[in-house]
């Protein structure tokens, strides 16, 4: 079977943040780092080259694939901040509806800066999907 893609590296979270051409981007990067140390209490790992993970946890299909994830991940893409949470928490959807300007996807959600969004929720449902990750 193949192995996942996107593993834990070596690479430093802080050079990869301080690398980053986009100020606005640099800048919510380093406050959503903020935010996931301390909702996970755990030191941040760089998986693959853009992806910056907390925690780790195991997961099976029922085609029989499995592997290992981060608990908690985000990525300060190009394009916009990419949270990796999904909606299968209690409340998700009241969450998301006063969340503000975002896009959801099955396991992604995205938002351009975070200036859009209620902190306060995003925080929430990062803690809601962190809390319902690491209780499966």
């Amino acid at each position: 079977m193949a192995e996942n893609q996107t593993q834990p590296t070596l690479a430093s979270v802080d050079a990869f943040i301080a690398g980053l051409d986009n100020a606005r981007r640099k800048a919510d990067a380093e406050r959503a780092l903020n935010m996931y140390q301390q909702i996970t209490g755990l030191p941040a790992v760089m998986w693959g080259p853009s992806i910056i993970g907390f925690g780790e946890v195991s997961y099976r299909y029922d085609s029989g694939r499995e592997g290992t994830m981060p608990a908690a991940a985000f990525s300060p893409r190009k394009a916009n901040m990419t949270f990796y949470v999904g909606d299968k928490f209690a409340n998700a959807a009241r969450l998301y509806a006063a969340l503000g300007k975002h896009k959801k996807s099955v396991a992604c959600l995205y938002i351009n800066k975070l200036d859009d969004v209620d902190l306060q929720v995003l925080q929430d449902i990062i803690a809601a999907d962190y809390t319902h990750t690491t209780q499966r």
